[in-house]
């Protein structure tokens, strides 16, 4: 039998997946809906390209939800900076060793 506490850790993380799931699905319909807009622009009206403007205003909610999702150290967080440093270092060490 799960105590209290796993079982409300086990609904946190599945709410957590399901957010990220749901900003993913978000990503492929902005890449497939904005590549469609782009190929109707250039094909039918390419002098002028109207196609920036629901790239930007999408993106900009797109990039919300992002920040809503995985927060706003998403990129370069500590925990980031630290994972990247460990890797080059381990290369280096397989470089060093295949000399």
């Amino acid at each position: 039998m799960e105590s209290k506490s796993e079982y409300e850790n086990y609904l946190k993380a599945s709410k957590k997946v399901k957010e990220i799931k749901g900003f993913y699905i978000h990503l492929l319909c902005y890449v497939l809906v904005i590549s469609f807009l782009v190929f109707i622009n250039l094909k039918y009206s390419p002098i002028h390209l109207w196609f920036i403007y629901p790239l930007a205003g999408w993106g900009i909610g797109l990039i919300g939800h992002a920040i809503g999702v995985f927060g706003t150290d998403m990129l370069f967080s500590k925990n980031w900076e630290q994972r990247k440093i460990k890797e080059f270092m381990e290369e280096e060490k397989r470089k060093n060793t295949n000399l």
